[in-house]
């Protein structure tokens, strides 16, 4: 790694000594704690990095409309001014120290995003969503070395929509006038389906507690397990909606969390799947890096099968997915 490439990445010592001394295992159950971080609202505090940047300013105007309580944002050298009428911080630890904010927005182009993501985990900003895609690999592989040694801070992304508690919370990129508040949590990998399966929830009058997108990463901060648990306890949600795709091993993890979460309670939440990219040629990218299906791959039929077998019902596509979550609450 270049030297500049480092400095990137490098994080303060007294960072290391808080995070280093625990064991694998520990770290990784840490890291499991900060699901509860995903339980946003209308009280949830959001700022914005790369918040006097194009995409930032535009998109910060449409979830101020929207009602989310955006409280400022980060842009370095800017620091003192104002930008929509709202504070700009030199440093996410700046905006910490005088916003507390309860989620950062990452707005900054792929190259930068993996050192604005461990910035907001250096200071300790309980939840990070980061959309844009086409960040290296290798610069990921860091941010999760990173995120397994604090129990503080949740990543969602990068290479997603982000998430939404309807008519509350906005922190992403989602086309937001078609979500409703109501009681459907929706976990899903592409975005693109998931607004389907919000249209769906919201025509039949069921609308949705939260929509999490996972993003098609390579190396998603937040998984569609981790969804399932947030969904599994939160009382507001009554159905639980999961979507799947080719490419790695998400499905048949949120598989084995669904025929145990069956077998230790009563009165379970329904829960609809599906599984995206049955006819996908085998090694083409199919929108982006982890949407592809290798000689390595799990197929999308086998995926869904191992969703169905652990109780989930199977859809062939979002628009039905409305309707038949209807029925099964119904039931």
């Amino acid at each position: 790694m270049s030297i500049s490439a480092f400095k990137v990445f490098r994080c303060s010592p007294s960072f290391w000594r808080r995070h280093l001394s625990t064991s694998a295992a520990q770290r990784s159950r840490e890291y499991d704690g900060t699901i509860r971080n995903l339980r946003i609202d209308k009280n949830t505090k959001v700022i914005y990095q790369g918040f006097t940047g194009k995409a930032a300013t535009a998109n910060a105007r449409d979830t101020i409309a929207y009602g989310t309580n955006i409280v400022g944002g980060v842009s370095p050298g800017k620091g003192g001014c104002t930008h929509l009428d709202l504070p700009v911080f030199h440093t996410v630890d700046e905006a910490m120290r005088f916003a507390t904010p309860h989620v950062s927005a990452v707005f900054v182009p792929a190259q930068f995003a993996a050192k604005a993501i461990i910035e907001s985990i250096e200071a300790e900003v309980p939840l990070v969503v980061s959309v844009a895609e086409h960040i290296p690999v290798h610069d990921m592989l860091r941010v999760h070395e990173i995120l397994r040694t604090q129990s503080k801070t949740r990543l969602v992304g990068p290479n997603c929509p982000g998430i939404i508690a309807p008519e509350q919370c906005r922190v992403g990129i989602m086309p937001y006038k078609q979500y409703k508040k109501g009681n459907i949590g929706i976990v899903s990998k592409s975005g693109t389906l998931s607004y389907e399966a919000v249209g769906s929830t919201t025509s039949v009058g069921l609308g949705q507690s939260i929509v999490l997108g996972m993003g098609g990463d390579l190396l998603p901060g937040t998984t569609l397990a981790d969804g399932l648990k947030l969904f599994f306890e939160d009382e507001e949600t009554k159905g639980i909606i999961v979507i799947g795709e080719i490419g790695g091993t998400a499905e048949l993890k949120a598989a084995d969390l669904i025929r145990e979460y069956r077998k230790s309670t009563h009165h379970p939440k329904p829960i609809v799947a599906m599984v995206a990219g049955r006819t996908a040629p085998h090694g083409r990218i199919m929108g982006h890096a982890g949407a592809v299906l290798t000689s390595r791959d799990v197929p999308a039929e086998i995926k869904a099968k191992a969703l169905g077998d652990a109780g989930a019902i199977i859809v062939p596509h979002p628009g039905i997915m409305g309707e038949t979550m209807k029925k099964l609450l119904e039931s």
